[in-house]
């Protein structure tokens, strides 16, 4: 019950970020402490001919961030990646840092840096994390990044959380969609619904990305004047997405969630941007920060930074 309940939020997790404000972040250390985007001012609509209709069907429609993580293959690259566990305090209590070189001709990866600290293997050598296994297969198509053993992209058929990975892999790049499966979950993944709709503020404002690229930053989150009931029943607290103004290509998705039953209970931030590199747009920066406690099962605390550059 407890492992499948985790493999079940984990897919809600990653199923609406595929969006930067951080409104409800975990108070502890954040590894993500680089600055991409500068904003200017509010948008006027009218002036602009932009909708909240536009922004929406831009973000349901959009293919182009998995296009960008099967770009990567095509490309040789530094990786660096940390990744942070927390005690219930909210302390460090083991590291893990890997940096990789990735080669396309010939195909290999180099490790420049690998480093593991404090409580981060069981006994049996695996790692401690089901949530370092589950972020591993999110990203492993795109390359390896050592967190896991399984050298394929697809899910092995003996592996009994292939149906999960995978379904996880192709849902993490379609925000606002229906999961199903999910228990006491639902719909409340579906933010751009009529009904749900009415728990909403939508704004955009105009900003500057990475110190020279023009953007728009839609920035969807629950209304402040909600009884506390309602807002705890809003899994999703904050959506938000970069759109470059000059071709409406998402640059960065940020997602901030957090809910409570009698059955779990997680908090859990997300944030992914690309930038340009020639004619492509590519993955370079990933962060993640989330804390997942479900019944059976021993409470999980993580944060992950994995930065991209030199891409060749």
């Amino acid at each position: 019950m407890g492992k499948l309940m985790l493999k079940s939020l984990f897919i809600a997790a990653f199923v609406v970020c595929g969006s930067g404000g951080f409104a409800q972040q975990i108070p502890r250390f954040n590894p993500d402490t680089i600055k991409t985007i500068q904003l200017d001012s509010n948008v006027n609509i009218v002036a602009q001919k932009l909708s909240v209709e536009t922004f929406i069907k831009a973000i349901t429609t959009d293919t182009s961030f998995y296009a960008a993580f099967r770009k990567m293959k095509k490309h040789s690259f530094i990786a660096e990646n940390r990744v942070f566990t927390y005690d219930k305090k909210n302390k460090v209590n083991g590291k893990i840092y890997r940096k990789i070189r990735h080669s396309v001709n010939p195909v290999k990866m180099e490790y420049l840096v690998k480093q593991d600290t404090g409580k981060v293997f069981k006994k049996n050598g695996k790692y401690q994390l089901y949530t370092v296994e589950m972020f591993d297969y999110i990203f492993m198509n795109a390359y390896k990044t050592d967190f896991s053993a399984s050298e394929s992209v697809a899910g092995n058929k003996g592996d009994s959380n292939a149906g999960y990975k995978d379904k996880l892999k192709t849902l993490i790049f379609n925000p606002g969609k229906p999961v199903k499966g999910i228990p006491f979950i639902g719909s409340k993944t579906e933010i751009f619904t009529a009904n749900m709709r009415q728990y909403y503020d939508y704004n955009f404002q105009s900003g500057t990305y990475l110190d020279s690229i023009p953007v728009y930053r839609f920035r969807v989150s629950v209304k402040d004047d909600l009884s506390s009931w309602t807002k705890d029943g809003l899994m999703i607290k904050e959506l938000v997405t970069i759109f470059d103004k000059r071709d409406f290509a998402i640059l960065g998705r940020y997602v901030d969630m957090k809910y409570s039953n009698m059955l779990f209970d997680f908090n859990v931030q997300m944030n992914i941007e690309m930038g340009y590199f020639g004619e492509d747009k590519l993955p370079t920066k990933i962060t993640y920060q989330g804390n997942w406690n479900v019944p059976f099962k021993k409470e999980e605390r993580a944060s992950f930074l994995i930065l991209h550059k030199d891409y060749k």
